[in-house]
């Protein structure tokens, strides 16, 4: 859980200052009964990836590249601001990481093996000969 104002810590060596991300307060439209029409309890957490000094230039292209950038959170499930606030933050973490995350190695293409080939080849064979046996049945 990362508690509300403080540093944002994404991942090993990535922490973002508590001072470049912005949170802006409006009213819900969430749970709450009457409160909601007096508290703002929704938050929305904008972080400017292209102004932001937590990233190295490598990082900051592969998140604007994936999120884009300022990248935006909106948090309104929960009655209490705090907690919105912490859901928030949770879900820029989230959103962080997957953009931080190297790309999966690219699948190296394989050619079947000369028994596997070998065993299809007879298997469509026999299947036609199972094929070939339907059909009319000549008089005698």
């Amino acid at each position: 859980m990362t508690a509300p104002g403080a540093d944002l810590r994404v991942g090993p060596g990535v922490t973002i200052p508590a001072g470049e991300l912005v949170e802006r307060f409006s009213r819900s439209s969430g749970p709450g009964g009457q409160s909601v029409n007096t508290t703002d309890s929704r938050v929305e957490l904008e972080y400017d990836v292209l102004g932001s000094t937590a990233l190295t230039d490598a990082q900051r292209a592969r998140v604007v590249g994936r999120v884009g950038s300022p990248v935006v959170v909106v948090a309104s499930e929960h009655r209490s601001q705090h907690r919105n606030r912490v859901a928030a933050r949770e879900r820029l973490v989230d959103r962080l990481r997957t953009a931080l995350a190297a790309p999966a190695p690219t699948r190296r293409p394989t050619k079947p093996t000369k028994g596997s080939q070998r065993r299809r080849l007879e298997a469509k064979k026999q299947r036609g000969r199972t094929k070939s046996m339907r059909g009319r049945v000549e008089g005698d």
